[in-house]
Order: structure tokens, then sequence, then C-alpha cells
């Protein structure tokens, strides 16, 4: 632990689910985070909870003035930035057709234009602070389709696409920058139909953990990202997902699964 140590970090989306995750593991290395979202009562909450080494801002990813403001009180909380973490994302359930309008535009302008302003934003920031480390929050569904979630995809092989170019761009000014790709974590924004965890886990089945994963199996691989171990990682995309892009299973031949008890 303490990879982190004086280090400080801007977390989107950091209320709950995954980015509550990542908070409370960065606390844990020694790192200062400000956490961002725009839930204010369990961002104020969890920072609350986490102490000094721990603020809130309400932020809105797509606005351009608000990450100015959200990259200023990190540095005027806690003189400098040296980690952007972007998570804040939004998942809508829906066949293709059905997508409406509004939905089309809230995926894209969170999921992919939050990350690109984020981006911009945070750049001269950790070049004050010597060089740094981006983390962006793509998902499983950003290396491979999937049904009912077609322009969440799309958004999220973007963040898969921009983290690679990034890469490219700012490693030679001393920023890493790197993307997770997610697969089945148990979350509020994945879970729409609240179900416990043993119920949620049975549709896992088909993967090779067999379970869903919880937000502090991605917040260990931010930590791993955001830290010197992960040195020589630029442009790398690192798949937490349990198996599910693995491959696929012939079902009923040797090494398949056995389906779980009704």
């Amino acid at each position: 632990m303490n990879r982190l140590e004086g280090k400080v970090a801007l977390v989107t989306g950091g209320a709950r689910g995954i980015g509550e995750g990542i908070v409370r593991r960065f606390i844990a290395e020694g790192a200062s985070v400000l956490i961002t979202d725009l839930l204010d009562e369990p961002g104020e909450a969890l920072a609350a909870e986490l102490g000094v080494k721990a603020a809130f801002l309400h932020q809105d990813v797509t606005s351009r003035s608000g990450w100015g403001e959200a990259v200023a009180a990190a540095e005027a909380r806690f003189g400098r930035l040296d980690i952007l973490v972007n998570n804040a994302g939004v998942l809508f359930f829906s066949g293709f057709e059905d997508y409406s309008a509004e939905q089309i535009d809230t995926l894209i302008d969170v999921n992919i234009k939050g990350v690109i302003l984020g981006c911009q934003a945070a750049i001269p920031a950790l070049e004050r602070a010597g060089g740094g480390a981006i983390v962006n929050m793509s998902s499983a569904d950003g290396i491979a389709g999937a049904n009912a979630v077609s322009v969440y995809c799309a958004t999220k092989f973007a963040v898969r696409g921009l983290t690679k170019a990034l890469a490219l761009e700012l490693g030679p000014r001393k920023i890493r920058v790197n993307s997770i790709h997610p697969g089945g974590i148990y979350t509020p924004l994945a879970n729409p139909m609240q179900v416990d965890k043993a119920t949620y886990d049975k549709a896992y089945w088909i993967y090779p953990a067999q379970y869903a994963g919880e937000p502090k199996d991605i917040a260990a691989a931010a930590a791993y990202l955001a830290s010197d171990d992960a040195r020589y990682c630029m442009g790398t995309e690192l798949s937490v997902d349990g198996g599910m892009n693995a491959g696929h299973y012939y079902m009923g031949l040797p090494g398949s699964p056995t389906p779980p008890a009704a």
C-alpha cells in the first residue's frame, strides 16, 4: 500500500459505485482526492467520512467551465494534480431503434465529450506537477459489442481509441494515459432492477469467473495504473471483466461451465 503517497487525484463520478471504490482505494494508498459528481449528498458524505485527504465538488463533466473549476479546486485544496480518473459515465439499456435523441446526446456528452474535456483541462496541471497519469474508464463493451447497449458501446469504443491516441501525444510530455475495461460489476448503474448480489451473480455463470465483480476490483486496477508501478504502461487497455472478453464457450463440451441450480 501507500503507492500513491503524496499524490493528488481528481476522480469524476466518485460519489458511488466504481468511483467510490476508486476514491477509497486511492485514499488507502496515500493519495489526496477531489471527488466530483452530480450527486451532492453521497459525495459530501463520502468526503466527510474520509477526512482531510478528501474533498467534494459538484461537477457536470459536460461543461468546459466546470472542468476548469474542478482542476483549479484540486490545485487550490491540495497544491497540485497528479492523477485524473475519468470515471463518470451513464448507461441506458435499450433496443437500438428505441434510443431517444435525448439518451443518445446524454451518452455521447457524458461518456466521450466529458472525457475529452477532462483530459484537456487536466493536462496543464499534470505538467505543472512534473507529469502524471490519466485513467479513462471504458468498458468490456468498449472491446466487444453487446445487445441493448449499442450506443453505450459506441461511446466506450471511442474512449478506448482516444486513450491510445493520447498515450502517443502525451507520453513524451510525461503523462501516461491508459484505460480500464470493467465487465459485470455490481453497481447501481449496472443493476437497474436492484437485485441482490447472489441473484445478480447467477447471470455470470457463462463467464470464467462465474460471478460479478465489485467496485474494489476496478479500484485495484486504477490504483495500479495511477501508480509508478505502471510507469511503462501507456495506451494499455486493462480488462477487469472476469474473463467476459477472453473468448466463448462451446457449451456441453469439456471445459465448459455447468449452469447454476434453479
